[in-house]
C-alpha cells in the first residue's frame, strides 16, 4: 500500500522530470528521488540531456552510500539496456537499492524489462504510483513511441471573437507581454517549432526562445511548399538555432541553404505537403514534440489530418469583428463532424486567458 511518503517522493520526482522538457529528445523526461533506509531523502536527479546520465544515476550519485537499503522513486521504469549510457536497473542494483517504485512502464521495446530484472535480483518493485500524473508530464515521448510520430501541440493567440488579425492583417500585438512570454516557455519545452508559408511571408518570424536562461533552442521548421516564402536573409535562417524549410520535391529551392531544405511529397489531395511524410521525417531526426504556431491554413490541415494532440489558445479580451480566424478549413462541413475538445486547464496570464484542451474521446451520437 502506498504511503503518504511514497506519494510525496513520487510527486517530487515528477516535478524534477519536467526540468528536462525540451532538452532530452529522443529520450523521455525522467525524474528520480532516492530515500535512505530510514525514509529520508538522500538524493534526487533528472535526465538533463540526451546522451547524458539518466535520472537514476544523478540521484544515486547525490545519495552516495545512503542509497544502500533505500528506495528509488522513478517516473519511468528504469531502463534495461546499454545505449549511450549503461542500464539504470543495473546501477540501482549495484548501489544496493532494496525497493524501486516507478510510475509508468517503459514502452520502448529496446529499454523495457528493468522492472523484471530488479525483481529477479530480489528487489521489491511496485508500478503505477501517480501514473496519470507521470504520464501527463511525459506525454510527448509516450505519444511518439505509441504512434511513431512527434506529439503536436497547436498554439494560437486570438481575440475573444476568434480573430488572429484585423481586417487589414495587422496583428501585433493582440495578446499581452505576459502571454507572449508564456509562449517562449512552450517553445523551450518543445523539440521543434513549426509555421507555414503565410506566417513566414507576413511576419518573417525568428522562432527562437527568448527570455529563458539556459533554454535549448528548438529546431525551427517552415512548411513552404513552393519555396516562395522564405527568402535569403530571412530571420528564421539566422544562427540562433537549426532550421528546416520543408518544400515540395519539385520546388526550386536554390536560394535556400542546402542543409536547410527538406524535400517532401506533395499532399495527395489539396495544396500543401504530405503531413505524414513531414512528421515521419521529423521523428527520424529525433523530434518527439512539435509546437505548431501557425498559421490558420497549416493548423487546419493538421486538424483535418487528425494530427493535433493538444490545443493551447491565448484569448485576449479584445473584439475585432472581422479578420482571419484562428483556424482555416479543417475538413469540417457540419456540426456533427466538429472536433470536440476536453478543457484540461484555464489560467489567467496577465489580462489574457490561456485555455488548454485535448481531443475528446468519441462520444455516442457524434
Amino acid at each position: 500500500m502506498d504511503t503518504a511518503a511514497d506519494i510525496t517522493a513520487m510527486r517530487r520526482a515528477i516535478t524534477l522530470a519536467a526540468r528536462g522538457l525540451g532538452s532530452t529528445s529522443p529520450n523521455p523526461v525522467v525524474g528520480c528521488v532516492i530515500t535512505d533506509a530510514a525514509g529520508a531523502v538522500a538524493g534526487e536527479g533528472f535526465h538533463q540531456r540526451a546522451g547524458g546520465p539518466h535520472a537514476e544515476v544523478h540521484a544515486l550519485r547525490a545519495a552516495g552510500d545512503r542509497a544502500r537499503g533505500g528506495t528509488a522513486y522513478v517516473t519511468l521504469e528504469p531502463c534495461n539496456h546499454t545505449g549511450r549510457t549503461g542500464p539504470c536497473a543495473q546501477a540501482l542494483l549495484a548501489a544496493g537499492i532494496s525497493r524501486v517504485v516507478y510510475a509508468v512502464g517503459d514502452l520502448n521495446p529496446q529499454a523495457t524489462g528493468g522492472g523484471d530484472t530488479l525483481r529477479a535480483a530480489g528487489v521489491q518493485v511496485a508500478q503505477g504510483l501517480l501514473a496519470d500524473e507521470a504520464e501527463a508530464g511525459n506525454t510527448a515521448w509516450l505519444t511518439s513511441v505509441r504512434l511513431g510520430r512527434p506529439y503536436v501541440l497547436w498554439k494560437y493567440a486570438a481575440t475573444l471573437d476568434g480573430r488572429i488579425a484585423a481586417a487589414d492583417r495587422t496583428s501585433r500585438w493582440i495578446t499581452s507581454p505576459e502571454a507572449r512570454a508564456d509562449v517562449h516557455r512552450l517553445r523551450a519545452e518543445a523539440d521543434a517549432v513549426l509555421v507555414g508559408s503565410g506566417t513566414a511571408r507576413t511576419d518573417d518570424p525568428q522562432l527562437g526562445v527568448r527570455g529563458i536562461d539556459g533554454a535549448t533552442q528548438p529546431l525551427r521548421i517552415v512548411v513552404d511548399t513552393n519555396a516562395t516564402a522564405v527568402k535569403s536573409g530571412a530571420r528564421v535562417l539566422d544562427a540562433t538555432a537549426p532550421t528546416l524549410v520543408a518544400v515540395a520535391e519539385d520546388a526550386p529551392a536554390g536560394h535556400l541553404p542546402e542543409d536547410a531544405v527538406l524535400r517532401l511529397p506533395r499532399a495527395a489531395t489539396g495544396p500543401g505537403l504530405d503531413l505524414d511524410a513531414l512528421l515521419e521525417a521529423l521523428h527520424t531526426r529525433g523530434v518527439r514534440s512539435v509546437l505548431l504556431e501557425g498559421g490558420p491554413t497549416l493548423a487546419g490541415a493538421f486538424v483535418a489530418a487528425g494530427k493535433v494532440d493538444k490545443v493551447v489558445g491565448y484569448l485576449a479580451p479584445v473584439l475585432l469583428g472581422a479578420g482571419p480566424a484562428a483556424l482555416a478549413d479543417a475538413g469540417i462541413s457540419t456540426i456533427s463532424q466538429a472536433l470536440r475538445l476536453d478543457v484540461t486547464e484555464t489560467v489567467a496570464i496577465g489580462p489574457d486567458l490561456r485555455v488548454t484542451a485535448v481531443p475528446a474521446p468519441a462520444r455516442k451520437g457524434n
